[in-house]
Formats: structure tokens, sequence, C-alpha cells
């Protein structure tokens, strides 16, 4: 399993971590432990679980191979989104309208859920509102005309607006786009703040956490899920494999149907008050199938993410391409210094919809959330809290998607994978 890139530029640190705060370290698994649930991974989704299953009353053992936060979830851009990956009139589409209204009102709740949580448990997110989503190509501008629409007549969302390009090259300051949507009822956060004080949650209400604790094994036999770990066993009722893209060989079922792919970012200097980038703070995503994604910090940095790779090979020039994707958007940044450099591997599966399924009896994974995990993730390990008492229901939601394995099998998805996706990337050029 490979680990989460670090930049050179910064040693050892994203700048999430730099500006975080104290990040309290747990000890490794020592010996064997027993308990009602075992959760495999400490970001968004296992840690979310062991919160709720402890605050519930519930025995929670919880492990990471490395530290928390280590993974996409202390690494990733820190937008929330609206909705899920695909939007809402696209799953009406696939599905019909109750289930992709269904759908889009359970990221709803996952979306104030977050916000609310944080807010209750005394955890500074850094929120800050606003997201603009931009056409990098006129013939889309259509699409994202009628997608406002959708959502305020269809869907009862009515804090997505059509921009028109003046409007979009006010708001983003700069004229590379031809137009875009603004939705004012979500916004991004710094997600290694969630992680630190959803670990802190997790363990004040009982959980034992557990990192630098790898699993080398889950087995479900007579009842019993077994943890393996190179210092002792866990035994449980139940598991969750929480994972996402950093899963291994672990388990097949779920390796077959969640793809690692390599995302970086990069951090500028303050830009200044005086700066005309983003000047309402909005944070930003694109149409490309390989999507740039950026937005402004509370103290004006830069943060820009858009160089994705398909292999497990990590490029150790991160600060090159960034800082000439920005240069594209904003030429006067052309030489802007960037003071941290870093990358990660996020799950996607091949709809780009979340894979969740209970892959042994009494074992559920979860992950694969494409890009759209900030908001989904965290919310996915209070459902899975939601089953353990009882009540699957709307765990099933997802569960019930239509999540087909990657072809090529365990031998060839990666070439496959790297040869399609950077079709699309050709196809982003054009």
């Amino acid at each position: 399993m490979t680990l989460p890139y670090q930049s050179p530029i910064s040693p050892g640190y994203s700048w999430y971590e730099d500006t975080a705060g104290p990040r309290p370290q747990h000890p490794r698994l020592d010996g064997d432990r027993t308990a009602d649930v075992v959760i495999v991974g400490g970001g968004f989704t296992g840690l979310s679980a062991a919160a709720h299953l402890a605050k519930a009353g519930t025995n929670v053992v919880l492990i990471e191979a490395h530290r928390f936060g280590d993974g996409a979830s202390g690494r990733n851009g820190g937008q929330l989104g609206t909705g899920q990956r695909a939007w809402a009139e696209e799953l009406e589409t696939e599905y019909g309208f109750t289930r992709a209204k269904a759908l889009f009102d359970i990221a709803e709740e996952a979306k104030a859920h977050l916000l609310e949580f944080s807010a209750a448990n005394g955890i500074d997110i850094d929120y800050m509102p606003g997201q603009m989503s931009l056409a990098h190509k006129k013939r889309y501008l259509d699409d994202y005309r009628r997608h406002a629409e959708i959502m305020a007549t269809r869907f009862s969302y009515p804090h997505i607006s059509y921009m028109d390009a003046d409007e979009t090259a006010r708001r983003l300051g700069s004229a590379h786009y031809f137009g875009g949507t603004r939705d004012t009822g979500t916004g991004h956060i710094h997600p290694m703040k969630l992680v630190i004080g959803t670990a802190r949650v997790a363990a004040e209400a009982g959980a034992a956490l557990f990192e630098q604790t790898k699993a080398t094994g889950i087995t479900a036999n007579g009842g019993k899920v077994i943890v393996a770990t190179p210092t002792g066993t866990i035994t449980a009722a139940k598991g969750l494999i929480a994972v996402n893209a950093y899963g291994g060989l672990l388990e097949p079922v779920s390796a077959t149907h969640v793809m690692p792919i390599g995302s970086f970012i990069g951090a500028t200097v303050p830009l200044g008050s005086d700066s005309p980038v983003l000047p309402g703070g909005e944070a930003v995503d694109d149409s490309r199938f390989v999507v740039r994604y950026f937005r402004k910090s509370r103290e004006g940095r830069l943060l820009f993410g858009g160089r994705e790779i398909y292999t497990v090979n990590d490029p150790k020039d991160i600060h090159i391409h960034i800082r000439k994707q920005i240069a594209e958007i904003y030429p006067a940044l052309k030489d802007v210094e960037i003071t941290h450099g870093w990358g990660g591997f996020v799950g996607i599966t091949v709809p780009r919809k979340p894979f969740v399924r209970e892959v042994m009896p009494n074992v559920i994974s979860a992950g694969g959330y494409s890009g759209h995990g900030v908001m989904l993730s965290n919310f996915m390990g209070k459902l899975y809290a939601e089953t353990v008492s009882g009540n699957r229901d709307r765990l099933k939601l997802f569960e019930e998607l239509k999540i087909p394995a990657f072809p090529g099998g365990r031998r060839f998805r990666s070439p496959l994978l790297f040869l399609a996706l950077n079709w699309f990337a050709l196809r982003d050029r054009i």
C-alpha cells in the first residue's frame, strides 16, 4: 500500500497539517481485543462511525495503518458540494425521480449534519460559504443553465444560480471560463481539523482508537469478524472496512470496485487583501473530466488542485504542474510562490458513485466517493452506526446503487483505467 505523497517543498507536511493545530497521537494496538464492532480505517468514514457508535454505547475498536488523516480525508480539496457526485437530473434518468430525490435529500442531510456535528462538538473547521461550478467549454453552458432551473423547480433547492461570462469573470477574478453556476447553500472546510476533531469526539465517547496498526487480514466465521494485525487480533460481532483507496489486498470485493487515483494540491503564499482572485471567497470546481478545483483559505492562500495521475508512481514536481495550471486561469500568478505541495489517493468507482456493500457476513465496506467524499464519507459513518442499531433502510440507498467492477481484473484494471482516463483528459483539451 502506497503512502500519501509528501512534498519536499514542505517536508512531511501538507498545508493542512501545518495549520491544523495539535494532532494527538494514538497508540498502536498491542495484544488481542474483543468488541461489538471493529473498524478498519481512520479517515472520515471510520472515525465518524466510531464516534456515533461509541456515543450510542457500542464497544468499538478502530485501527488505522498510519495516522488519522494521512489518506484522502486529511489531504483533499475541502469542498462540500451539493447532492451526489452525479447531478440530480442524471440520477433521475437512471433511477427515476423518487430515488433521485431520496439520494439528493440524504446528501443535503449529510451537509447539514457535518456542520451541526462540528458546531455541537466544538470543532472549528474553517467553514467558508459558497461554491462555483464553471464551464471550460462554451457548449456546456446550456447544461449549467438547465441544471440551475431543475434544482430549483424539481428538487426544491433554490440556492444554485446560473452565471453568464461577465458575472463569472467578476466573481472568479479571471475571464478564463465561459460561465457556470454559483451555489450559496454549500461551502468549503479545513479537512484535517475535522479529522482531528472527530477522532477526539470518538475517543471521549469511549471508542478504542489505534494508529500505526495495519490490518493484515479480515475473516468472518461462525458469527464472528476477526481482524488480524501484526501485534494482535480484534474479534467482533460486526465489522466496517473504511479504507477507501488504501485497501490494497485486504479485501478483494472492495478492491475490484474501488480504484485509487492520485490527486495533488499546491498552496500559495497569502495573496493579500487587494487580490482580485475569488473576492467572494467561494470554492471552485470546473467541467473537466480531470477536474480542477481551487479555493482561498481564511488567510488568503490559493489552494489549487488539478493534476491527477492513474498510476502508483507519484511525481516529485507537483509545484511545477500546479503553478502552470494556476497561470492558465490567473496569468498574474505565473510566478507565485507555492509553499506547500502534497497529494494522496482518492477512491473512485466506474460510475463515480459510492461503493457500499456487505462484502462478507456482518462486514460492510464503504468507499469510492469519487471526489465527493468530504460530505458523504462523514455521513456514511453515521449511516453505518444506524445500521448497527437496527435501521439499515438509509444505508440501503447506497448499497442498491449499480456499481460494476472495474474491467480487466486485478492484473489489467490499472493499465485499462490509465488509458481510459487519459483519453478523457485529452478530450478536456479538445
